[in-house]
């Protein structure tokens, strides 16, 4: 006993420092955010918008984190047993605390923690949805809604474990919807997770689990970058794995007493599943997005910086076949990152013009390029208008 007690409080310990931790990443990703969505109203970078669009659903991602790490650390044998506070409650509101854990741990936030990841993937997919802040709190009620039932079910099991301790003859077994469980000689009252509980969080990460690869599979369609393809596939096999590791760890933790070594080690391999599911979330869907736009503001800059440089050098008159020599210091202020096809309905021409990020109305009839001559006698008519004896 002294030696599983002694360990008991070293994960405890740990399990604190652990949801420190993640806190901070939390903190650090919403200060990030908010950094990035300011940058981006400072320099008026439009197009950078998309990818702070779905700011909202991320910070919620971070905070339905937050809240089951800190439902982990009131759950954990430190407070019970060292802490002044739990201990001077009576049996019977330790109870309602184990009980409260499950409904907001297991009912509430890891389905929403799970949700949310699923809508920030599909996000993704979506080119002009998730600019609207009319998005964020449709996708806010869509997780609330779809995890009210998660939270109904476990809600029942906490609710038919009294009836359950009146009859005692019951033929189901009391780890089926036992919530708490006493020591011996003790006022301390430790929580245990029902299986019955754990029957209906496993049911809800295979179906979301399944809705996830398919997910995945839809995306990587649409990705042709290796290295955001790694990304996905970490991402999901990640969260799928870890997911599915905790709720059978949870499992098997109703084999042995909530005061042996044996439920402690699987309590916290549990606790450290879902916490590297949580991470791993974090970091790819709300860090990266942003660590990668700011690169892309800066390679925007350098961009504009080198054309504008090449249009500084280039010849006056070099802009259209066949125009007249436009000014030089408007050609300079057009200065772009993308190449793109337009079509020119007035001349019937297709010219590739450098006007991604660009200080003129979109609606302008200067186009600064080169003509594309898709056919060979379009070639050949360019060729003998442009020679040096014409």
């Amino acid at each position: 006993m002294p030696l599983t007690r002694f360990v008991g409080d070293a994960l405890g310990v740990v399990t604190i420092c652990l949801v420190a931790l993640l806190f901070l990443l939390g903190l650090f990703c919403i200060v990030y955010s908010f950094y990035f969505r300011n940058r981006i109203r400072d320099q008026s970078l439009v197009q950078l918008s998309y990818f702070s669009g779905p700011w909202i659903i991320r910070i919620t991602f971070i905070f339905f984190a937050v809240w089951w790490g800190i439902g982990e650390i009131i759950r954990s044998k430190l407070l019970r047993r060292n802490g002044r506070v739990l201990n001077a409650l009576s049996l019977r509101w330790q109870e309602n605390i184990c009980k409260c854990y499950i409904v907001s741990n297991l009912g509430f936030a890891e389905p929403c923690l799970f949700l949310t990841l699923i809508f920030l993937l599909r996000a993704s997919l979506q080119r002009s949805g998730t600019l609207s802040r009319q998005w964020n709190v449709k996708t806010a009620g869509y997780v609330l809604l779809y995890c009210f039932p998660m939270f109904i079910l476990q809600l029942v099991v906490i609710l038919i474990e009294p009836e359950y301790k009146k009859h005692k003859n019951s033929k189901l077994p009391s780890y089926f919807i036992r919530t708490a469980a006493g020591i011996n000689n003790s006022d301390v009252i430790l929580c245990t997770y029902p299986l019955l509980s754990t029957i209906f969080l496993g049911l809800f990460a295979v179906i979301l689990t399944a809705y996830l690869f398919c997910l995945g599979r839809r995306i990587l369609h649409l990705v042709i970058n290796k290295r955001l393809q790694k990304r996905v596939y970490t991402l999901i096999f990640s969260i799928s794995i870890f997911f599915s590791l905790r709720v059978i760890l949870l499992s098997l933790s109703v084999l042995s007493g909530p005061e042996t070594l044996m439920y402690d080690a699987l309590a916290f391999l549990a606790f450290l599943s879902l916490l590297c599911c949580a991470c791993v979330g974090i970091y790819m869907l709300v860090y990266l997005p942003v660590a990668d736009s700011l690169s892309l503001r800066r390679r925007k800059n350098e961009y504009n910086d080198t054309i504008s440089l090449i249009a500084n050098q280039t010849p006056v008159g070099v802009s259209k076949v066949g125009s007249p020599a436009r000014d030089s210091a408007a050609s300079a202020n057009r200065g772009s990152i993308s190449f793109r096809t337009m079509e020119i309905e007035a001349s019937g021409a297709d010219f590739v013009e450098l006007s991604l990020f660009t200080s003129t109305p979109p609606c302008s009839p200067r186009r600064i390029g080169w003509p594309m001559i898709p056919t060979a006698q379009g070639l050949g008519h360019y060729i003998a208008e442009t020679s040096p004896g014409r």
